[in-house]
């Protein structure tokens, strides 16, 4: 270690920023009575070789404590102490013998805190002398990596900003996307093993990748063992952030400090190369501190009381509106500035798309956890100038709760829209009475949306996402089948609507795997000719299955993974997939800026949208069950795109029988075109541009049960 002279160093920007001679560190702390920086030469050493106390009269400013090292470099590694009051009734637990984690830290050294973890780690409620032990070894505790962003050349990269109208998501685990020895990367489950696959998502014609968490997080925190292996389960998902700042150091194949920063990089770069955007799945409605039983790793120890929701008459408690012991104390303007400082540092030094906030609701609930009309963190989240035109997307919920979804505060927000998933799942399935709801969602939810202003892109639509069944596991299992999960199947919803058509799981029978193949298509094609921003599961369109497993947070293995031998075997499904995206992409008739208005606006005459029951009249939805048929208009007037787009009649039949379906006349000088029909075997299924079917009868077409047609009008 280089000689280190101390000055009194800037209280901004927050975080370890390289300085004109050394590392400003900038860390705040409003109840703490004193700051301790630790330098660590190695990731494993036990013991800094470097420490000093701030001096409160010279290096604080305010509620910042702050110094200036000189002699330090980029690739330091460091670590906090804090010493104050340990007052848990009150909302207190500074120890200045627990190391602390930067909360701005861009990096952590890859250690697991959980390897070789001392029993007495998390702290009982009753035994605060527990607390107040002697200074733990840092030897297993990661390091906070000093990082200088201006060190990576991004050859004139920028975010891509796609407009939410044209694109399509593709929501996908980082490390579960190539994983499988079954991928044949170079790098398996990192960040170059998902640049390998690049050729495949482009192929496949998303727009967007949606990353289940990349934040840091620690796997190992899952103690639960798999009844079957008698392993020792994992946090695969990622849903319990340690650091905001920092790319997961394990999912990088360089794991020396500062590796992820430079891998992640190079992964945003080449993906937008590619024309491929990056959306991050960020966590802030809470932390992996957990509950008052729960480990001191950073927020707890610098500032508890601000940092967390309290309990009002025994701040000793954490209320709990995440469902994971503790709450983000969301709207409390330290916490409110901290959230934005990490947004705009994803999307200016890491050039990310957007983000998709995981219980969304808890950035709307004030310090006593109430939900607030006008919660400042979202708007400032919405109208913050760097932000303006990043993707921000609510889970409009949380487990607390409150339920948003088509009422989350703000007309910029869009929203994951689980009434979407849950009656598209149903109507297909055959549930009686779910036509007209079906078409509401299929329209763009404007029951949701309309009224506040927002458009049908800000209808986040899917039928399957990573917290649930597959796509092919909706098709094949009536219930879940969580048993290797540890927790004797209790966890996981048991609300799939589901249906496995005859039989429970994989089977051999001809006539349930058509069935199965065929609702697989009608739910895609359904998807993606919706109104609405269409989100996809990574591996649905192979057939990705997790063994009826609706609920595979822990499962870190071939139940998660995305199985690319599936790719050979299911085919017919990837290349349906593939050109349903791309006819989606090339006909504005199926993303359209507006709501329908059931009204014509152009010379053809025909109204945007017509419903037609079986017998080519308007239908009673009073008593619509199993059948919709609607014809769109493709005229530029309706559609507000900048050419005239073809008209295009689609129909749906969830029955188990079949029915003759009478057509609409075509518009002048125009005949109907067989494009798509599920219910034909394959490569005929979905019929390639210019090489559509004309229909030798012009008036009926006969629809079988559990298939879905397009007929396009040229």
């Amino acid at each position: 270690m280089n000689h280190i002279t101390v000055h009194p160093g800037r209280p901004l920007p927050y975080g370890a920023n390289p300085a004109r001679s050394g590392i400003n560190f900038s860390v705040f702390s409003r109840n703490g009575t004193s700051v301790i920086i630790d330098i660590f030469e190695n990731p494993g050493d036990s013991e800094p070789c470097f420490s000093y106390t701030f001096d409160p009269v010279v290096n604080r400013t305010g509620d910042i404590w702050h110094v200036c090292l000189e002699g330090l470099q980029p690739g330091a590694l460091y670590l906090y102490r804090v010493d104050g009051a340990f007052d848990p009734k009150h909302g207190h637990r500074f120890n200045p013998n627990h190391y602390l984690l930067d909360p701005y830290a861009k990096a952590l050294t890859d250690v697991s805190i959980f390897n070789n973890l001392p029993a007495d780690f998390r702290t009982p409620v009753d035994k605060m002398d527990v607390e107040l032990e002697k200074r733990r070894s840092a030897r297993n505790f990661p390091k906070c990596v000093v990082i200088d962003d201006t060190d990576f050349d991004w050859q004139g990269d920028r975010p891509l900003n796609y407009q939410l109208q044209k694109s399509v998501v593709y929501e996908a685990h980082l490390k579960g996307f190539t994983a499988s020895p079954s991928s044949h990367t170079k790098y398996p489950g990192t960040y170059k093993g998902l640049i390998e696959k690049i050729p495949y998502l482009k192929e496949l014609g998303i727009t967007s990748v949606e990353l289940l968490p990349i934040q840091e997080f620690d796997e190992n925190e899952n103690a639960n063992i798999n009844p079957r292996t008698g392993e020792r389960l994992k946090n695969h998902w990622g849903y319990s952030t340690i650091a905001f700042f920092a790319p997961k150091a394990s999912f990088a194949s360089d794991r020396s400090p500062g590796g992820a920063v430079r891998e992640f990089k190079e992964m945003v770069r080449e993906m937008h190369r590619n024309g491929l955007e990056v959306i991050l799945d960020i966590v802030f409605n809470h932390t992996a501190e957990g509950n008052e039983k729960g480990l001191t790793l950073n927020f707890r120890g610098f500032d508890n009381s601000v940092y967390y929701i309290l309990e009002d008459k025994n701040k000793q408690y954490y209320k709990n509106f995440s469902g994971c012991g503790n709450t983000f104390n969301c709207n409390h303007p330290v916490v409110r500035s901290f959230i934005i400082d990490c947004l705009r540092y994803w999307v200016m030094e890491m050039h990310v798309d957007g983000f998709r906030f995981d219980l969304a609701s808890i950035l709307g609930r004030d310090k006593n956890g109430n939900l607030i009309k006008e919660a400042p963190v979202i708007e400032r989240i919405a109208e913050d100038p760097v932000l303006r035109k990043t993707k921000i997307i609510a889970e409009a919920w949380d487990a607390g709760g409150a339920y948003q979804v088509g009422n989350f505060p703000g007309k910029r927000w869009a929203e994951w829209n689980d009434r979407f998933r849950d009656e598209i799942r149903r109507f297909w399935r055959g549930d009686g009475s779910l036509a007209g709801a079906a078409a509401t969602r299929i329209t763009g939810s404007a029951d949701l949306y309309e009224g506040d202003g927002r458009k049908p892109y800000h209808s986040v639509n899917f039928v399957t996402c990573h917290d649930g069944f597959t796509l092919n596991d909706l098709v094949c299992y009536n219930g879940k089948h969580n048993e290797e999960n540890g927790e004797n199947n209790r966890d996981g919803s048991d609300n799939n609507s589901s249906f496995n058509y005859g039989y429970e799981g994989p089977t051999r029978n001809k006539l349930i795997e058509e069935i199965r193949t065929r609702q697989i298509k009608n739910i895609l094609l359904t998807l993606l000719v919706s109104q609405g921003t269409p989100m996809l599961l990574c591996g649905d369109e192979i057939r990705r299955t997790q063994r009826g497993n609706n609920n595979a947070y822990c499962q870190d293995n071939e139940i998660s993974w995305f199985n690319w031998n599936n790719l050979a075997v299911y085919r017919d499904v990837y290349n349906f997939v593939c050109k349903a995206i791309r006819f989606r992409r090339n006909h504005p008739a199926f993303s359209r800026p507006v709501f329908f208005e059931g009204k014509s606006h152009s010379s053809a005459n025909l109204p945007d949208i017509t419903w037609f029951g079986l017998d080519g009249k308007t239908p009673d939805w009073k008593t619509a069950e199993h059948f919709l048929a609607f014809r769109l208009c493709g005229a530029k007037t309706e559609t507000r795109a900048d050419t005239d787009d073809h008209d295009f009649f689609v129909m749906c039949n969830a029955g188990t029988t079949d029915v003759t379906v009478r057509l609409p006349v075509p518009a002048k000088n125009k005949k109907w075109y067989r494009q798509v029909d599920t219910s034909v075997a394959a490569p005929g299924d979905f019929l390639e541009e210019q090489q559509e079917e004309l229909l030798e009868m012009q008036k009926t077409y006969v629809l079988p049960a559990r298939s879905m047609a397009i007929l396009t009008g040229k």
